[in-house]
């Protein structure tokens, strides 16, 4: 992971907590039987996790637990925003963003996600969050595309149109002002 090395101040961390808190008892269909007192225990037992988290939050990804693997012991926080968040207008990765010879986007959502301390979602993640409620009905997100798609130079997406969930592939070198990234943390 890339992510700043600049540590939360408490006052940061403290108000990141309490929305994750709120988020957390507001959406219990999406961690059925997840205590907050062990993700809140997790959480302050690595500080790289709570700036992660705070990027998402400050991308108005509103991050929120999805999934628990109980024999890891790891919780994995998807970002649950209604559309994608607030990182658009991004190639795919950097080997896209370096063939592209005029229009250049900013950055690319690899390296993005890594300066975050973040994954992005695979196709199966981003069907497990549209069971979840309904995300992307003016936007789009990249996902983890696999490489023998991205070898031949595409890349994937999702969305929900017509109350249906898509998966689509566009070339990675492109970008869209409505398409970002949706990632996930595992702690």
């Amino acid at each position: 992971m890339n992510i700043s090395k600049n540590k939360l101040t408490q006052e940061q961390t403290d108000e990141l907590l309490k929305v994750l808190k709120t988020r957390f008892d507001k959406n219990m269909n999406r961690h059925e039987n997840l205590h907050w007192d062990k993700i809140l225990k997790k959480l302050e037992e690595n500080s790289d996790n709570l700036r992660s988290l705070y990027e998402m939050e400050k991308t108005e990804g509103e991050p929120d637990i999805m999934d628990y693997d109980e024999n890891k012991n790891e919780y994995l926080f998807f970002d649950c925003s209604p559309e994608s968040p607030k990182r658009r207008s991004l190639c795919y990765d950097y080997q896209a963003w370096e063939s592209r010879t005029a229009n250049k986007p900013e950055n690319n959502v690899m390296d993005k996600a890594a300066e975050m301390g973040i994954e992005l979602l695979s196709e199966e993640q981003y069907r497990k969050l549209q069971e979840m409620g309904k995300f992307d009905h003016k936007t789009s997100s990249w996902l983890k595309t696999p490489q023998n798609i991205r070898d031949l130079g595409g890349a994937l997406f999702g969305d929900r149109r017509y109350d249906t969930v898509f998966i689509y592939h566009n070339g990675a070198d492109s970008y869209y002002a409505a398409r970002g990234f949706r990632g996930y943390l595992k702690i």
